[in-house]
């Protein structure tokens, strides 16, 4: 069993910038694709973007293209995102998510595996 522990979420204002780490408990041998989510108060959780975790290939929902980068660790067991050019849509819990599968279009919850248990993030205007 994977364990997945989110960190780094705050305020900040529009415009800003915070970087969110997930750590793994093991190694993610056994993981091989890894995603954010969000979730805002009375919407349904998103897809943020996500990692193919052996090739390094990342993927994106077009409202955080060009803000918003996913990179991993391989020796940390760790996904991060940085995300620049905060916006007040953007304040939401996120969440991130593993995958027992490679998968190049992974942009549903149902094809996680393994979730943390979120960080939150306020953009202020």
């Amino acid at each position: 069993q994977v364990q997945l522990v989110e960190s780094g979420g705050g305020l900040v204002q529009a415009g800003g910038s915070l970087r969110l780490s997930c750590a793994a408990s093991s190694h993610t041998g056994s993981v091989y694709t890894m995603a954010w989510f969000r979730q805002s108060p009375g919407k349904e959780r998103e897809f943020v973007g996500a990692i193919m975790w052996s090739v390094g290939y990342t993927y994106y929902t077009d409202s955080v293209k060009d803000r918003f980068t996913i990179s991993r660790d391989n020796v940390k067991n760790t996904m991060y995102l940085q995300m620049n050019n905060l916006r007040p849509p953007d304040t939401a819990v996120y969440y991130c998510a593993g995958a027992r599968w490679t998968l190049p279009n992974g942009r549903s919850q149902s094809s996680y595996d393994y979730w943390g248990q979120g960080t939150q993030v306020t953009v202020s205007s």
